[in-house]
């Protein structure tokens, strides 16, 4: 199992999300023994660069009909988050990232849903409701995000995914996320970017 590690930063600031619960509650808590955090309730892990083993493509429909890679964002920042519209913590958590979907557009951040469980019309009304920006893949069967279980679970829903530029899992929050603690791992993520830039 790769070693995880979580900044002392972001602990602070991700132990606010400690009374939050997720949709649903994330099984195996071995997997953040150490960390500090209760399993499905805002638990934030980390990977430094040398740590990341595998890169992710994510791919599907959105639920506008559009075909949607992460392949086609290789070199940027890609935030992955599950949701489904019914999921408080989902509703509570997306004015942050419609926030961050703007404000972080301009330094190459992408961010796209994982919706496991609404027909278009719900996930729709949602997106509208909340003004969302970025596109959602519907993925009822569960293709996509199986696809990711073997390199980062994501049991609780809303799971937050943070890929580097080169595709790989750079950080991983798991219940709801607070825009600070993404705003963290997304600085992070793109730091490390330019550190390897910068050493080629």
């Amino acid at each position: 199992m790769r070693r995880a590690r979580t900044t002392a930063a972001l602990a602070a600031v991700a132990g606010t999300a400690l009374l939050l619960s997720a949709c649903a509650a994330e099984s195996g808590a071995s997997d953040v023994v150490g960390q500090g955090f209760v399993s499905g309730d805002g638990t934030v892990q980390q990977w430094a660069p040398d740590e990341r083993d595998d890169v992710v493509v994510v791919a599907g429909t959105t639920f506008e009909g559009d075909e949607v890679s992460t392949e086609d964002w290789r070199g940027d920042v890609v935030v992955l988050n599950t949701w489904y519209a019914g999921c408080a913590p989902c509703r509570a958590e997306a004015p942050d990232l419609v926030e961050i979907a703007g404000s972080r557009a301009d330094d190459g951040v992408h961010l796209l849903g994982i919706n496991t469980e609404d027909e278009a019309g719900a996930a729709l009304a949602f997106q509208r409701t909340f003004d969302v920006p970025y596109p959602s893949i519907e993925d009822r069967s569960g293709q996509v995000v199986a696809g990711l279980s073997g390199v980062v679970p994501l049991q609780a829903v809303p799971s937050t995914v943070v890929l580097d530029a080169g595709g790989k899992v750079a950080a991983r929050v798991v219940g709801q996320v607070a825009g600070s603690t993404l705003e963290a791992l997304i600085d992070d993520a793109l730091a490390g970017t330019q550190t390897a830039t910068e050493g080629d």
